[in-house]
């Protein structure tokens, strides 16, 4: 049965009359909040591993190197086509050297290059060959100091050292010579040797000892304090042994 109360005055309202007796209200469920947020980070998290996956799929990683051993490719420019090239005479090897109009006096020899510095500081560069003769890079380097620089002393063995990209090994020394006191005299030598097929290529560098800082040397820091080995690098690995593919 159904009563429809119209009288505002009484303080009832509109509503629906039901016969007497107990009644239980079911209780309403509330929003479930921690349900709605593990979906949201189910899905973030889905997401992201799929973008992940994409991402390797579409770029490919890297190519990383361990050096030494494997030292990679040599670029593909050729920094140093601009300078001619000495071949050896049997083919052995080649390695380029500083053209006519540079600062350099360039002497040829069967073995090898000899270019005198005459700016700056001065010094001598050494492009040439060795033969191993069963010794190891180190021994070369180690004959060709004492033969050369009887007094020598070691100042640091370069680390990871490579000539013509092929691994070898460098070593920087101090001589001072006989007869002759003051520190202005103390030469700087750096040399640097690896062989393949029984041959030993070397690029040596010699002059005065200078130290380099914020006021002279290639800027970052260095510790060959030598002006001509500013000069050096781009001729270690021009060396080309026979055989080794153009670069």
């Amino acid at each position: 049965m159904t009563s429809h109360v119209t009288d505002p005055e009484s303080g009832n309202f509109s509503g629906y009359a039901v016969p007497g007796g107990r009644y239980r209200a079911h209780r309403l469920r509330g929003p479930a909040y921690f349900v709605i947020l593990g979906i949201w980070v189910l899905v973030l998290v889905l997401a992201m591993m799929a973008l992940s996956i994409l991402a390797t799929q579409v770029s490919r990683s890297p190519t990383r190197y361990v050096c030494p051993p494997d030292c990679g490719s040599p670029p593909t420019g050729l920094p140093v086509a601009t300078n001619p090239r000495f071949f050896a005479a049997d083919g052995s090897f080649s390695v380029s050297y500083p053209p006519p109009d540079t600062a350099y006096t360039v002497t040829k020899d069967p073995t090898g290059i000899t270019a005198e510095w005459n700016g700056g500081d001065g010094g001598t560069l050494r492009l040439f060959s060795e033969p191993a003769r069963g010794r190891d890079a180190r021994q070369v380097a180690k004959d060709l100091l004492l033969d050369k620089f009887p007094d020598v002393v070691t100042a640091y063995e370069l680390p990871n050292a490579i000539l013509g990209y092929q691994p070898g090994y460098g070593e920087v020394a101090d001589d001072w010579p006989k007869g002759i006191v003051g520190n202005g005299t103390r030469l700087r030598i750096i040399l640097v040797v690896a062989i393949k097929n029984g041959l030993a290529l070397v690029a040596g560098a010699v002059g005065p000892f200078r130290q380099f800082g914020p006021d002279f040397g290639p800027g970052p820091p260095s510790a060959a304090n030598l002006a001509i080995a500013q000069d050096m690098g781009k001729y270690v690995n021009s060396f080309m042994w026979r055989g080794d593919p153009l670069r």
